[in-house]
């Protein structure tokens, strides 16, 4: 049976068990060229669902791969004509799979929103279509969230609350906030998930699934299974806000020693796996540089404070929030205070790294900091990456080879660098997809962290900043030593290896303070001063 066929038989059988449906037939599709194909009658079913998302999802993976094979059937391949009509093939499919994201909601826009993020492996049409799903997730109704509470509280809202905003302060897409005032006249921010999320998310994963070893047998370079085996993993724990509560807890006390983070405290009374009741806190969303220009927010400095926080959280502790994407970081200058801070949100997804895998993570990125090869050759295959530790190293960086090799510190990100990686990542989409299925699975949360940080980075101008690189080697000299001092009796070799650590970490300062004079104005005076006396 021809593929075609194949595709013709689903989307037909659908047609079929849904006589109501007012749709052109399959026959207006493949008579239209390619580039004509923007609404075909395939795009019509996609909106009818009956509250079950196999139908719907199957008419999609179908629509989407139908044009992929048929769009390019008489266009002669790397022609000005076959890249300009890939481009609006990509474009058309990215919109039909952010559509169906938001028709299915709770798991499928969480996918959503991970595959947005994955600026080295998918075309830039896919990215930048799925970023929406960030800010656009659909909101349940005002009854659905009072029903939620009144079976998890056992109350009514009146009863709990002096006041509830129906209009929620943001929606996600597993719940959505509201803000409410207690009876102690405490302002809180209540997050309520979305009542059908818990039944249909193992659904989901079933129907996601099946369908994506159907496209990998149509395209076998596809082979995005490490999505599913993730999402399987990682959406019970999502969907466990008590769950979500401890994490809060324990990043808050984890990193107590930095002022400048705020973590909402957690009301433990109000909570429940469906409900978290939290201290409320106002902010703009961290890649919005004009709420950070109005209020006189340093850019440089969130920018560098967010990744002294995650260097933290991966090279010493191994404890990570893997989903830091710009609506669950906030930033705002304190109403007591006045001094800038960052407000950490959604707690519901971290990463737990295993000593030897984080102890391996620590030598590579120092290895790819310094330009030593032959260590990131080592530390990359010792992570899974095997002979495909130059690809792993272009992606962990989102640097080309060029950059890799020199050293990634020593070498500023240019925007033509930027063109390459995204040209490259298409033509080695096989061996990437081949990489992301043979890495441990905890490489994956890790890379899906660095890529939403790269973007934050991206959005405020400040990527590839020299103190970034510093602030990570700073974390990776301590976890090493910290290690080293755990594995040795000796008082005396303690004693050795601490000395060693304070030195390192006196350079590492010295070299700072050499950076921010060579770019301050005493640095140009003096620049001008030495080569007028020379």
């Amino acid at each position: 049976m021809r593929v075609t066929h194949v595709i013709d038989v689903i989307v037909w059988n659908y047609i079929n068990h849904n006589p109501s449906l007012e749709c052109r037939k399959l026959e207006e599709v493949k008579t239209k060229p390619a580039s004509e194909r923007e609404t075909t009658g395939v795009e019509t079913l996609i909106s009818v669902s009956d509250g079950w998302p196999a139908p719907q999802t199957a008419v999609t993976t179908a629509a989407i791969s139908y044009d992929y094979l048929t769009a390019f059937k008489h266009v002669e391949y790397d022609t000005e004509e076959y890249w300009l009509l890939k481009s609006k093939v990509h474009q058309r499919s990215a919109e039909r799979l952010r559509d169906l994201c938001c028709a299915n909601r709770g798991t499928f826009i969480k996918v959503g929103q991970h595959l947005g993020a994955l600026d080295y492996l998918l075309p830039e049409e896919y990215t930048s279509t799925l970023k929406v799903l960030h800010s656009q997730a659909p909101q349940s109704s005002m009854e659905e969230i009072q029903k939620v509470i009144r079976e998890d509280l056992g109350k009514e809202l009146t009863e709990l609350f002096v006041s509830f905003e129906e209009k929620p302060q943001g929606a996600a897409s597993l719940a959505q906030v509201h803000k409410a005032v207690m009876h102690d006249g405490r302002t809180v921010a209540v997050k309520v998930q979305h009542p059908k999320v818990q039944r249909q998310s193992s659904e989901d994963i079933v129907v996601m699934e099946v369908l994506l070893r159907a496209v990998h047998w149509l395209f076998p370079d596809f082979a995005f299974m490490w999505l599913v085996e993730e999402a399987k993993k990682n959406m019970p724990l999502e969907l466990d806000f008590l769950n979500e509560g401890h994490n809060a807890e324990k990043v808050s006390s984890m990193l107590a020693h930095f002022p400048f983070l705020k973590v909402p405290m957690i009301h433990w009374d109000l909570s429940t796996k469906r409900i978290l009741t939290m201290e409320f806190a106002e902010g703009g969303q961290v890649n919005d540089g004009e709420y950070m220009k109005k209020h006189g927010i340093d850019v440089n400095k969130i920018s560098e404070n967010l990744g002294k926080m995650y260097s933290e959280m991966i090279f010493v502790h191994g404890f990570v929030h893997c989903d830091p994407h710009p609506g669950n970081v906030l930033v705002r200058k304190c109403p007591q205070s006045k001094k800038t801070e960052i407000v950490l949100l959604d707690h519901g997804l971290y990463q737990v790294l295993q000593p030897d895998f984080r102890l391996d993570y620590c030598r590579l990125w120092q290895a790819l900091i310094k330009g030593d090869m032959s260590g990131v050759e080592r530390y990359s295959r010792s992570l899974g990456a095997g002979d495909l530790y130059p690809l792993f190293a272009c992606v962990l960086t989102a640097r080309s080879w060029t950059a890799v090799n020199a050293g990634i510190s020593s070498v500023p990100v240019t925007h033509s660098e930027d063109v390459e990686i995204r040209t490259n990542a298409a033509l080695y989409l096989p061996q990437i997809s081949d990489l992301l299925n043979r890495v441990p699975r905890q490489m994956l949360l890790l890379l899906k962290t660095n890529d939403l940080l790269r973007g934050i980075e991206t959005a405020l101008q400040t990527r590839a900043s020299s103190s970034s690189f510093i602030n990570m080697s700073r974390c990776c000299i301590r976890a090493m030593a910290r290690h080293k001092r755990s594995k040795i009796q000796s008082r005396r070799r303690r004693l050795q290896i601490t000395l060693a650590e304070s030195f390192f970490l006196w350079k590492l300062s010295m070299y700072e303070l050499f950076l921010w004079l060579r770019g301050s104005v005493l640095g140009h005076w003096l620049t001008a001063l030495l080569e007028f006396l020379h």
